[in-house]
């Protein structure tokens, strides 16, 4: 796949700003953490970024598929090389947070966050983060962060957007040291990590249908959604959150 400048800058001229070893930036492809999927296996060094434009197959959770239109958002996948395998569970949530407190300076409002994976802004999705590892045995031989942000323009119903004076750019200056800082931290949340994710989360205290039919009751520090139901509160290390209403 061939290089291309990303709002001007060379993938060499990006990896130097954003104090990286190596930026791939590309045009169009299926989806980022396809190519970083390669690239690590290839041996790509920890704090590779693959960067694109556009996407035509972007991944979420689940398997789930979508597209954006070229130039809208920022789509990228980071590469790291993480030994400790017991942050892994809450490596989605600890990255959430960190993005979201480094996005506060660039939107009007604070970033909301909803369990497992998503970014809200004023009552839209904003953007989402999908972590894939790779394993040797019983040790992570490579971890892909994947985020996207829609920059100029929602891009599905029901999304938000930081709007067009926001330079994709700035974005990442803002960003990519936020995920590598989740990257970098060890074991479970703190709890001042569990206390941030609550006064972010848009789901606190709301009724859901998924996984369980109850009341939002937060996070535990191991990543599991925690729902007040009639038999007690019950705890979910994986699956999908869906409120009542439109969420």
């Amino acid at each position: 796949m061939a290089r291309v400048p990303y709002e001007g800058e060379s993938g060499d001229a990006l990896a130097r700003r954003l104090s990286l070893p190596q930026v791939i930036s590309l045009g169009e492809v299926s989806s980022t953490m396809d190519v970083a999927s390669e690239l690590a296996a290839d041996g790509a060094p920890s704090g590779t970024l693959v960067l694109a434009d556009h996407q035509i197959k972007g991944r979420g959770r689940g398997g789930r598929l979508w597209t954006a239109a070229a130039g809208v958002g920022i789509w990228c996948t980071l590469i790291e090389r993480m030994a400790d395998s017991g942050t892994l569970d809450v490596l989605s949530l600890r990255v959430g947070l960190r993005v979201a407190s480094a996005l506060d300076r660039l939107t009007p409002a604070a970033v909301g966050l909803k369990w497992p994976n998503d970014l809200y802004l004023q009552g839209g999705k904003l953007g989402g983060i999908l972590v894939e590892t790779r394993w040797r045995g019983s040790r992570p031989e490579w971890t892909a962060i994947g985020v996207g942000i829609n920059c100029r323009e929602a891009v599905h119903p029901g999304s938000s957007a930081l709007g067009p004076d926001v330079a994709r750019l700035a974005v990442l200056d803002a960003v990519i040291p936020a995920m590598r800082d989740a990257a970098a931290s060890t074991g479970h949340l703190s709890a001042r990590e569990v206390a941030e994710f609550g006064a972010r989360d848009v789901a606190l205290r709301r009724t859901c249908r998924e996984p369980v039919e109850g009341r939002v009751a937060g996070i535990a520090d191991d990543g599991a959604l925690l729902v007040e139901t009639p038999g007690g509160i019950r705890r979910f290390l994986d699956g999908s959150l869906v409120l009542a209403g439109v969420w």
